[in-house]
């Protein structure tokens, strides 16, 4: 059986703690098994950077106007107010915050919601940001591969020694250790340096393209394959997140690519590709409904916009259409 998560449309909710719980609740009364929290500290002010390119030499994907919560604090509030769903960061730019920190942080989450917390991390991509934290852009990558060995040490280890490059601990660990054994890490990004970490250190993929290419994407696996390998790791542990894509119109269509949905049944069938291709979870949108990314859906005069219940009914909707047995 696929795991099956969702985002948290937190651009539309704002700041509204009552949302926020509606939602929750009505995703873990549905039956889905989690939902991922997107993370960005800081943004831009496009009106000074007009020819800013930062994301594949694209334009960002967010500006100093969007609304990002923090995962790890919001964590905390959902562990009060849910019992089954598990959270998930969706995805968290882990080379930006301080590794100690961060572990401490999740084994809290841990402790708080019964060992639910899976941490998604990528590099980023948003120079801007890690100017902002005084965090070295060029190094991320390698801070985060040593990042993932810190956190699980400090996780599994009363007291850690540990030297790297970006890391020094002598003699020192986090109390209380988490109850969660392991805590998963699995990593975003599709780059062949992604696919390299993936292979040699992570639990799982969620990788993010413009468009599913069925071609791409089965040549990316098979390199983490390969690397896995050569890491003494067997390949079937690492997990695979499956996702509805939209289009991207800032990338072009590759030759092999596959449309993307727009029906309900389109996106259940995108479903039962990902489960063929081995995907252990899947990420719920609904562009039936008009709910993509930022779920710019329909808004009713007079009431305030947030998306909960759009969004949940297109999610039973879903879990209706795509069967028990998926």
């Amino acid at each position: 059986m696929i795991k099956l998560g969702t985002s948290m449309p937190e651009h539309l909710i704002g700041t509204d703690p009552g949302a926020f719980k509606e939602f929750l609740q009505g995703v873990e009364d549905l039956g889905y098994n989690y939902v991922t929290i997107g993370d960005h500290i800081l943004g831009a002010d496009l009106t000074n950077r007009p020819e800013w390119r930062p994301y594949l030499g694209q334009p960002p994907l967010y500006d100093v106007h969007t609304p990002w919560h923090e995962p790890m604090v919001l964590f905390g509030y959902m562990a009060a107010i849910t019992k089954t769903v598990e959270f998930s960061t969706g995805i968290l730019v882990g080379p930006q915050r301080q590794s100690a920190v961060l572990a401490k942080q999740a084994a809290e989450v841990s402790i708080l919601s019964g060992g639910r917390i899976r941490l998604v991390l990528a590099a980023g991509w948003n120079d801007v940001e890690f100017e902002g934290l005084g965090v070295s852009f060029e190094d991320r990558g390698k801070i985060l591969e040593e990042q993932m060995v810190v956190m699980r040490l400090l996780w599994n280890q009363q007291t850690v020694n540990y030297k790297g490059k970006y890391h020094t601990l002598d003699d020192v660990g986090i109390c209380p250790l988490p109850p969660q054994q392991p805590i998963p890490i699995w990593l975003g990004g599709q780059s062949k340096v992604a696919q390299r970490r993936v292979g040699q250190l992570a639990d799982g993929w969620f990788p993010y393209y413009p468009c599913l290419d069925p071609v791409e994407i089965g040549a990316d696996w098979e390199n983490i394959k390969r690397h896995a390998i050569a890491a003494g790791r067997d390949p079937a542990s690492i997990g695979i997140e499956g996702a509805i894509y939209f289009y991207d119109p800032r990338f072009p269509m590759p030759t092999t690519g596959i449309k993307q949905p727009q029906t309900l049944d389109e996106c259940v069938d995108y479903a039962h590709w990902w489960k063929k291709f081995g995907a252990s979870r899947y990420w719920v949108t609904a562009p039936w409904a008009n709910l993509g990314p930022e779920e710019t859906g329909v808004r009713t005069t007079g009431k305030k916009w947030t998306g909960v219940e759009a969004r949940l009914r297109a999610l039973e909707e879903f879990k209706n259409a795509v069967g028990k047995d998926f």
